[in-house]
């Protein structure tokens, strides 16, 4: 979701707090400034050993690039390469079809792609030169405007799953929706636990869904990261395990969920800047407890 002007500058305010448990605080990096085009970032994957990224732009741009690390903190980040998306007719994306929020890359490399505003999702293959629009389920035409579908993640069975940023109503809770052949099937609902929002979402390596939700309190940002035991398509479990405090970051979109090699659970986040010097474009990571044994869905 694409924040206004006057929201941005309202969000400089306040300053920095401090975060809460269950999750320790790892590191926190500004992204570089000097890479044309990088910015409004609201979707990030990042490789099962931590060590490179992908990063989707609301303005249509995907970025690829590696971290620099140190004792498991980010020092650093390169860009190794940029690339603006296409439409399914092989133009640029221009207007209302160019908003893109979810990110979630398969097995296999295809890269997912979800749309808000005009609410649907694309795959690209990996070397980005074909793309193939997916089914559109009924369900998606009634999403609001902006605030459609900003959620991605695929599971270990290579399903892809997709969340909305709104539910359409403060008690109503959060379609699940899950790619089944040509059909999205609504499979589950998440809980809507005001006053926060869906904005990024990830599978993690012990099986549990991790949803990222943001709120913007007219002050500053704060952050949320719930997640979800799953057996099949029921929820069995739902636990909070990061919340921060407000402004403590910036607007905080993506999220990218895998094990560091001491089997702990690590959580990396990335900022949505929304393309203004006054709003932090930051990559963000916290880690959780060590891991058990992965569970199973």
């Amino acid at each position: 979701m694409r924040l206004g002007p006057a929201v941005a500058l309202t969000a400089i305010l306040l300053g920095c707090t401090l975060h809460a448990d269950p999750a320790r605080f790892v590191s926190s990096r500004d992204l570089p400034r000097d890479v044309a085009g990088l910015g409004g970032l609201s979707g990030l994957e990042v490789s099962e050993d931590g060590a490179t990224f992908t990063a989707l732009s609301d303005r249509g741009m995907l970025f690829s690039g590696a971290f620099t690390r140190e004792d498991g903190a980010i020092t650093g980040m390169a860009i190794d390469r940029a690339t603006r998306l296409f439409g399914t007719g092989g133009g640029p994306l221009v207007g209302t079809r160019n908003d893109p929020e979810g990110l979630a890359i398969g097995s296999d490399g295809t890269i997912h792609i979800s749309f808000e505003n005009r609410h649907r999702v694309d795959a690209y293959d990996a070397a980005l030169s074909q793309v193939t629009p997916l089914p559109r389920a009924p369900e998606f035409l009634k999403l609001q405007p902006n605030s459609g579908l900003e959620a991605l993640a695929i599971d270990r069975r290579d399903r892809l799953y997709a969340i909305p940023e709104r539910s359409g109503h403060v008690k109503r809770p959060f379609p699940v929706w899950r790619l089944e052949g040509d059909t999205w099937r609504e499979v589950f609902d998440i809980p809507r636990r005001p006053p926060f929002l869906p904005v990024g979402a990830d599978f993690g390596p012990d099986g549990r869904l991790y949803l990222l939700e943001r709120h913007f309190s007219g002050l500053g940002f704060t952050s949320r990261v719930r997640a979800f035991t799953l057996d099949g398509d029921r929820i069995t479990a739902e636990e909070e395990v990061l919340k921060t405090r407000t402004w403590e970051y910036g607007n905080l979109e993506g999220l990218a969920v895998w094990q560091d090699d001491t089997g702990a659970i690590r959580l990396t986040m990335v900022a949505d800047d929304n393309f203004m010097d006054v709003l932090p474009s930051q990559v963000v990571e916290y880690v959780l407890p060590l891991a058990g044994a992965p569970q199973t869905h």
